[in-house]
């Protein structure tokens, strides 16, 4: 392994920001299989996944050098590919081809499949109504099922701050999705 591959990713970011494309290539696939698992749990399309994860690594490449915490490039990236993926579940519509659209689960009724959907839906602008840091660990706990400890050291805040912001995140939720209980 050469010692490239062996570096810290806050100075593979760094280097990255100064427009070394290696640096960015090991980052790349040090954390993409994360990046493309997250969104396909997201977004329930392994297509759309490695598109969003493709536009998002395209963003953060040319907003590198912005970043001002090096050390979180994983977390950073973590928040552009949620971002992303919100924006593609606001952005279907009842038109796009049917191929595209999943299947209810079998024996489900059309009008059970219907307001499953519906829900969704729902659940998709309440998230995105939410505050970026509450929805990025929301997603990051509910969806992709990651431990308080792991969030906290993804996005560089204390266990209690995950704690806090996802407690007002899931009060958030449960109150404006009240009606589809």
């Amino acid at each position: 392994m050469s010692s490239i591959e062996q570096a810290t990713d806050g100075l593979l970011a760094r280097r990255a920001a100064d427009g070394d494309g290696v640096a960015f290539g090991v980052l790349v696939r040090r954390h993409a299989p994360f990046w493309r698992a997250f969104a396909t749990r997201l977004l329930r399309s392994a297509g759309d996944a490695e598109d969003c994860v493709q536009e998002s690594l395209i963003t953060a490449w040319e907003q590198l050098p912005k970043l001002q915490e090096p050390d979180k490039v994983r977390a950073w990236v973590t928040t552009i590919v949620s971002r992303k993926a919100t924006d593609r579940i606001r952005s279907r519509r009842f038109t796009d081809p049917i191929d595209d659209l999943e299947v209810p689960a079998k024996g489900l009724d059309p009008e059970r499949a219907a307001v499953q959907r519906s829900q969704l839906d729902a659940l998709g602008a309440v998230l995105a109504a939410l505050p970026e840091e509450q929805r990025t660990i929301w997603l990051l706990r509910e969806v992709a099922g990651e431990s308080y400890d792991d969030i906290a050291a993804h996005l560089g805040v204390p266990v209690d701050t995950v704690r806090g912001r996802l407690a007002r995140a899931r009060r958030t939720v449960i109150d404006r999705m009240k009606d589809w209980r």
